[in-house]
């Protein structure tokens, strides 16, 4: 997601983006949207379901088979 996509959703929450760092910006958003602004500090787990930043957060891990 681009920064100009984020500083729209911002702007259709009432949130001013104005000097805001991207990761700054997104937890805030997480946090009006009703979760926890945690965007960027989970490592492999989000509970988090309904936050529209999860994929961006965690990304989906490429299943990796090996054959022995």
């Amino acid at each position: 997601m681009k920064m100009q996509e984020i500083q729209s959703r911002a702007k259709q929450l009432g949130i001013n983006s104005f000097g805001k760092t991207k990761t700054n910006l997104i937890r805030e958003i997480q946090r009006a949207e009703g979760n926890f602004d945690c965007f960027g500090r989970s490592q492999d787990f989000c509970d988090q379901l309904m936050c529209c930043f999860r994929t961006l957060c965690i990304p989906e891990r490429k299943s990796q088979s090996t054959s022995k």
